[in-house]
């Protein structure tokens, strides 16, 4: 468990980042933002870059979490695997858009040392997708001969709620989970596998 003065730090930073972008953000608005003074900030958090390395890696971490929970309610068959985590990553962008939002946008603001440590944390992310689309491919019922763009696309469509999704428009969250799932089932050219010989005589 954190300490609760940490926890207002991040909820703060992530707020000013989403609103002001990286570069814009000022140090002593997060501080202000989180109730605390300059001083007590810094016991915490050295500057901007330590914070915004922290709430990538804590977004990360809830993402995965996500994933993993999805995941764990299927099996191994590659349709139920990518279903599953396309319906993780499409909910995840829409009920943390802030978190989403620079995740997306603001890894360039990384220096080189913390940039490689979040590459390959998104290296993970991405893995999720790629396994189990070539999963698929392999058992012959993802018939795309293109799997590394399928995935792009699959990704691309999922990311992009957090720009658009808004809780209050006239497509409920469980909607647009079922669509996205369909989509990228179409996207990967899925031909479930069917025994025509059982029960004929």
């Amino acid at each position: 468990m954190r300490p609760s003065g940490q926890d207002a730090l991040l909820e703060a930073a992530r707020q000013e980042f989403s609103e002001q972008g990286f570069g814009s953000a000022s140090i002593r608005a997060i501080a202000q933002r989180a109730g605390m003074s300059l001083s007590a900030m810094y016991h915490y958090y050295s500057g901007k870059q330590e914070l915004l390395h922290a709430i990538l890696d804590e977004s990360l971490d809830t993402y995965f979490a996500s994933c993993a929970r999805a995941l764990a309610q299927v099996g191994e068959e590659p349709a139920d695997r990518l279903s599953a985590v396309v319906a993780a990553t499409t909910r995840f962008r829409a009920e943390h858009l802030a978190r989403s939002n620079i995740l997306l946008s603001e890894e360039r603001s990384l220096d080189p040392e913390r940039l490689a440590s979040y590459s390959s944390r998104h290296a993970e992310a991405t893995n999720l997708f790629r396994h189990a689309i070539d999963a698929g491919v392999a058992a012959g019922i993802f018939l795309t001969p293109y799997p590394d763009e399928s995935r792009r696309a699959v990704i691309a469509m999922c990311n992009a709620v957090a720009q658009w999704f808004r809780p209050d428009g006239p497509l409920s969250l469980d909607e647009l989970v079922d669509r996205h799932v369909a989509i990228a089932l179409t996207i990967v050219e899925y031909r479930p596998q069917r025994s025509w010989s059982a029960g004929r005589g």
